[in-house]
């Protein structure tokens, strides 16, 4: 491993980030008693430009009345592209109280996208006196932004995590498709006539992954279309766990406990992880730097393999 080590990231529990408009405060208070970790208090996509003042006066609200217990609690704001993202900002932190943790920038492109939110943010803190530093969260949903990912992981200590929006992802990179993740109909491989589907978001997933664990960034899969398909969205969140990402979101409230199933480690798992960190205390007590488990080779390799999903279980566990 290079001298420079690996930044932890944020220790926090993102299993799963619930959305909701904020035009439609009546969902607020499910919001805040479901299950997930992290809620998104949306002004974007999901608000019509006509309702953007309205949505943002009904979030201000509900970061100041309501109690959201221990979630990490994020408003994402609108586009850098569009006339209402610095209103958002200014209001969101001159009038929200301090239970605001976090928000979420949209389409981020470059590093110099963060730099401008930041900018604004630190004047901003600085002016009203606000003791709790902002986080921010950054989508990567263009071809700009995937290309620039390592950048953008690096623009900010602000930058607590990083998910990809696949809808827009698709359509700035041209992809011809209108469903958002999961598996695509037309791609796939054919082998003695029988069709393979393979995975059109993963390298993409993997680009983010590699960045935000080189620069200690949580990265997050984002949002799986099909509310009405449990396996295909278990299937995309096993995925994404599997390739390290440690959360996905929620744009339906049945998908929450979906995703903290697949992002919770299992007690078997855990276990098993536990087994062999064991097993390789009791080798290097023998002088060992490997032995086996199960019939197979473990080393000090399998043991920070084990250790990252120890720790996980832990943090989610409150341990």
């Amino acid at each position: 491993m290079s001298f420079r080590l690996q930044p932890a990231p944020p220790a926090r529990p993102n299993r799963c980030q619930l959305f909701g408009p904020g035009s439609r405060p009546a969902l607020f208070e499910k919001m805040a008693a479901s299950a997930a970790d992290v809620i998104n208090l949306d002004l974007e996509d999901s608000v019509a430009p006509s309702d953007k003042d309205a949505a943002r006066a009904n979030i201000i609200t509900a970061i100041n009345t309501l109690d959201w217990g221990r979630k990490t609690l994020s408003a994402r704001i609108n586009g850098l592209d569009t006339p209402w993202w610095y209103r958002d900002v200014v209001e969101l932190l001159e009038q929200a109280g301090p239970r605001l943790d976090q928000i979420m920038i949209p389409k981020v492109g470059c590093a110099a996208d963060v730099y401008a939110v930041d900018a604004l943010v630190t004047a901003i803190e600085r002016a009203k006196g606000r003791t709790k530093p902002i986080s921010f969260e950054v989508i990567i949903e263009s071809a700009a932004g995937i290309a620039h990912v390592e950048e953008i992981a690096a623009a900010s200590p602000r930058l607590h995590a990083m998910s990809l929006g696949a809808a827009d992802f698709a359509a700035s990179m041209g992809m011809q498709t209108t469903g958002i993740g999961g598996t695509q109909e037309n791609y796939y491989m054919l082998r003695e006539g029988a069709k393979h589907w393979s995975d059109p978001w993963h390298w993409a997933q993997a680009a983010i992954v590699a960045a935000c664990r080189t620069h200690g960034v949580l990265p997050v899969d984002g949002p799986f279309g099909d509310f009405s398909d449990d396996e295909g969205f278990r299937a995309q969140a096993r995925r994404s766990a599997t390739l390290g990402m440690v959360g996905k979101w929620a744009i339906h409230p049945k998908q929450v406990a979906l995703a903290n199933e697949v992002f919770t480690p299992s007690e078997a798992a855990v276990a098993d992880a536990r087994a062999i960190l064991a097993a390789m205390e009791e080798a290097k007590a023998n002088g060992q730097g490997a032995t086996t488990y199960k019939g197979k080779l473990i080393d000090i390799a399998s043991m920070k393999q084990a250790e990252v999903i120890v720790k996980q279980y832990e943090l989610i566990m409150g341990k």
